[in-house]
């Protein structure tokens, strides 16, 4: 299917003293895609974005038409970019992909890592308080990639999809398993086990596991210590 991508630079984030790169434009012509990520794009803050395991950030365009009716015509989700995504296609969601679908994208291999975690500085790009909970809440969330083959890529290019290695472990398995049936056992010894998944998410089944407590969520969803 075609796609868009987008990158940014890093700049102030509107209402807060933080810096973000969640600001994405459409790029018109060819750029490089390397381990790390699309040639021009950008991350604030290396701690949590960025890095090999989310090297880039897929938001389907599909969710857009549902965010609308639930928020009305808000002018950010007349196009792509509003959730910080770096690529944009119509027709794959988190019900149809997989952890560790690996897929072929002009002249990368691109494969699924790990589902995205809405952090609070989404709250601030719509101006909804409770935006980073909301989108974690209906799981829409989009994913991330790892780049297995650096390579040159173009606006239209098909993302074709080359293998499946677990093909039960939709994206949206995945969320239930963290965010709805969160201790389930089963489904936890599973998830740890899962050698596509990236290793972040790994450790969270197996604290969860071990300790039978869930995560704190609200110094990522509300940006509170």
């Amino acid at each position: 299917m075609p796609t868009t991508f987008l990158t940014g630079p890093v700049a102030p984030l509107a209402g807060t003293t933080a810096n973000s790169a969640i600001a994405k434009s459409p790029v018109a012509g060819p750029l490089w895609l390397g381990s790390e990520g699309l040639q021009g794009d950008a991350q604030a803050d290396r701690r949590v974005h960025g890095g090999p395991e989310k090297a880039v950030h897929h938001y389907p365009l599909d969710h857009y038409a549902d965010w609308r009716a639930d928020l009305g015509d808000l002018a950010l989700l007349d196009a792509p970019g509003a959730f910080g995504e770096n690529v944009s296609t119509s027709g794959m969601t988190e019900e149809t992909v997989a952890v560790g679908d690996i897929f072929r994208l002009g002249g990368a291999l691109i494969q699924v890592s790990q589902g995205r975690q809405p952090c609070w500085k989404l709250n601030h790009r719509f101006g909804i308080p409770d935006m980073a909970r909301r989108v974690q809440d209906t799981g829409r969330t989009g994913w991330y990639y790892r780049v297995l083959q650096p390579g040159l890529i173009s606006p239209g290019d098909e993302l074709d999809l080359i293998d499946r290695l677990a093909p039960d472990w939709t994206l949206r398995r995945l969320w239930r398993a963290m965010y709805v049936d969160r201790l389930n056992r089963a489904e936890l010894e599973a998830i740890a086990a899962l050698d596509v998944l990236a290793e972040g998410w790994r450790r969270y089944a197996t604290r969860r596991l071990e300790s039978g407590r869930i995560e704190d969520w609200r110094p990522r969803l509300e940006g509170k210590a």
